[in-house]
């Protein structure tokens, strides 16, 4: 049974969107932003704000509407359907101050199929002074396991390469992904 490693923020559920409407937007109503203008993650030089107002505003929002995010929806329903056969594990970049959010998001909506939750730290000024990894390709390599990695970050998906992993790229504005979220999901269920 192949095991596949996800990303949570941007593929399991939709988290720059639902920021940008739900947060950013109304905070900042002369902004001429859309989601589909995003096409830099973080997009903050997009925005005009700095790196530290955007992280800032994007911590903000993790903490009060985390629980509120819901799934992909096209993604919960392949679970439903085809998730039985695979294993799962999740892979994502948070703040160690929101990880445990994070975690219990993925627990309560793909807890039936997603056993196994890991996290590289996304850097904070409060982070505990070590790291184990600094970034997903390193956490892969000492991890051993994975056979296809689903990712909205093409450098994630290169490091993964790199270790013998197949990719699957989420599409998102801030990359290349041009294959339907029906389409990718699809494929994904040819590797059982």
């Amino acid at each position: 049974m192949k095991t596949i490693v996800w990303d949570v923020d941007d593929v399991l559920n939709d988290l720059m969107g639902n920021w940008l409407e739900q947060q950013w937007l109304p905070r900042n109503p002369g902004c001429p932003i859309g989601y589909a203008a995003l096409t830099e993650n973080p997009p903050h030089r997009v925005l005009g704000v700095s790196r530290e107002a955007y992280l800032e505003s994007l911590d903000d929002f993790r903490l009060a509407r985390m629980a509120d995010l819901n799934p992909v929806p096209e993604v919960r329903a392949w679970f439903e359907q085809q998730g039985h056969k695979f294993r799962h594990v999740v892979l994502t970049a948070v703040p160690v101050g929101t990880a445990h959010l994070s975690a219990g998001w993925v627990l309560r909506h793909f807890g039936e199929w997603i056993r196994s939750f890991h996290f590289v730290p996304s850097p904070r000024k409060d982070d505990p002074p070590f790291h184990y990894d600094q970034s997903k390709g390193e956490f892969l390599r000492w991890l051993g396991r994975g056979d296809i990695l689903v990712d909205d970050q093409p450098a994630n998906l290169a490091a993964a390469a790199d270790l013998g992993l197949g990719g699957i790229l989420f599409p998102r504005p801030w990359n290349d992904g041009s294959e339907s979220i029906p389409a990718l999901l699809e494929r994904l269920s040819l590797q059982a």
